[in-house]
């Protein structure tokens, strides 16, 4: 038999051969290129785990090794006064250097479906391991009484002491692995995949809270009591001198610039957001409810006759001052005017004050609604500064008084805008100044009034149009009114809004 010799493959000589192969003329020109490219060519990130039989076990170590390195004492000096038992506070960013590490292997496993839920699986336990550890980092750092002391930041005290910014540090790391969940969506309750991360993100989330609402509230039950006071004139001087302010806002214009530094430290990440709106919503709430509802001191009679503008004739032949002026009560009322005092000048500064507080960034949503919080103070401010000038209704008729007032409190909450109106005679207000309140015009207890009816926008909304309705119940229950009033008619084209 003969043998013949097998021819050897090509790419076997060219792979034993000793000298090296010469460069194409397309691959010298691609080097040329490349040397002459003025971009620096930047190293790769690092590349996940190759997929093959040991991944999953790999990936397991790596995750594990992860969560040890993102709660590590952190390397370098440290500040003595936020040590807390030997430990400083959780660095910033490790929470994204987390999060990262999860999304690159989600990233490469993506296109196998079955590696991809195998990657899920694989990254549930290290995440469940580290919410145990910084839920038990966290729970002594809250039940101790260094936590909230001070309860809120003052002029002395204006930084978080070391308790707090351990627990803040916590915070920080769970909003920043978060923004990995809501970047990969992971762990979402209407997710048909099932990824079983959604009791995790449950606890990042109960993490944020846990540390940011106690704060956050001490802040809010400091202010509330000053905003109410505001319901209350300063009457500490007969005559106040021009430019003066009322107390309230005196101590809100020391405070609440430190209150504004912390509410940013507090308020960093994206779901933390949610706790700054409401914090603001609630506290613009409580100075609507307390400026519309102060007392207005009366003024001189020098303009009361401005108030016929605002009376319908009930026949057009009838252009007599009596046939005009017909309100409800008129005949037992004193021939005065009333005016908000400073009322005015209060809530410009209160806006002003407000303004200091920051405001969401990470949420449209929250930074929307609390936009809309303060636009509902400054129209308060317009109604006010109308409410208190007589000279309003000059050259103006009662058809032009009654559109300028439906347009300007439009918008506006009707329980936030019925009690100005009420004490406003010239547009056929029926309250007595400085005599009867809001409850006590609508027979309602005055507890029930401010705890059900004034809780928060959501109530008001919903009382708004039963309250108005029985409003006009007092009014045409009362002495028979001859023409209807621009109030009257505030009332019917409020009520006309909510049945559409």
């Amino acid at each position: 038999m003969i043998y013949t010799p097998k021819k050897q493959s090509i790419f076997h000589l060219t792979s034993l051969s000793p000298s090296p192969s010469t460069p194409s003329d397309s691959e010298r020109a691609r080097s040329l290129t490349r040397r002459s490219s003025l971009t620096p060519v930047t190293s790769p990130t690092r590349a996940p785990l190759i997929q093959d039989g040991s991944y999953l076990e790999a990936l397991g170590l790596r995750l594990n090794e992860a969560v040890a390195k993102a709660l590590a004492h952190p390397s370098g000096p440290s500040r003595t006064s936020e040590l807390v038992r030997g430990r400083c506070p959780i660095p910033a960013g490790r929470g994204r250097v987390m999060g990262k590490l999860v999304a690159s292997e989600l990233q490469a496993a993506r296109d196998d479906k079955h590696l991809y839920r195998a990657v899920l699986r694989a990254v549930q336990k290290p995440l469940s391991v580290l919410l145990s550890n910084l839920s038990a980092l966290l729970l002594p750092l809250l039940s101790s009484p260094a936590f909230l002391q001070p309860p809120v930041p003052t002029v002395q005290m204006p930084n978080p002491n070391a308790t707090q910014l351990h627990a803040l540090g916590i915070a920080d790391f769970a909003g920043e692995l978060l923004s990995t969940f809501d970047d990969t969506a992971l762990g979402i309750e209407t997710d048909s995949r099932g990824d079983g991360l959604q009791p995790i993100r449950a606890g990042l989330v109960s993490l944020i809270g846990r540390v940011v609402t106690p704060l956050i509230t001490g802040i809010k039950e400091a202010l509330i009591p000053l905003l109410d006071a505001l319901e209350i004139p300063d009457n500490t001087t007969p005559h106040k001198a021009k430019g003066s302010v009322h107390p309230s806002i005196t101590a809100l214009q020391s405070s609440v610039p430190v209150y504004g530094r912390a509410l940013a430290r507090y308020a960093t990440t994206y779901h933390s957001d949610t706790l700054l709106a409401s914090f603001l919503i609630s506290i613009v709430w409580r100075a609507l409810v307390a400026l519309s509802h102060r007392p207005m001191m009366t003024q001189s009679a020098t303009s009361v006759i401005l108030s016929e503008k605002c009376q319908y004739p009930s026949s057009p032949r009838d252009l007599s001052p009596t046939g005009l002026f017909n309100l409800k009560r008129g005949s037992s009322r004193s021939a005065s005017l009333v005016t908000p005092s400073t009322a005015v000048a209060d809530a410009k500064a209160l806006y002003e004050i407000f303004s200091q507080f920051p405001r969401p960034t990470h949420t449209q949503v929250a930074r929307e609604a609390v936009e809309e919080a303060f636009a509902h103070l400054e129209t308060l401010m317009s109604l006010l500064a109308i409410a208190g000038d007589p000279f309003f209704v000059v050259n103006r008729t009662a058809e032009e008084i009654a559109d300028e007032i439906h347009g300007l409190t439009d918008d506006l909450p009707t329980l936030i805008a019925l009690p100005v109106l009420l004490r406003v005679q010239y547009f056929g207000g029926v309250l007595e100044p400085q005599v009867n309140t809001v409850a006590a015009f609508l027979n309602i207890p005055e507890d029930i009034y401010r705890k059900d009816c004034l809780a928060g926008f959501g109530r008001a909304e919903q009382w708004g149009p039963v309250l108005a309705h029985r409003a006009l119940d007092e009014i045409y229950a009362g002495p028979v009114v001859d023409s209807p009033t621009c109030f009257v008619d505030w009332l019917e084209d409020r009520l006309g809004q909510n049945d559409h």
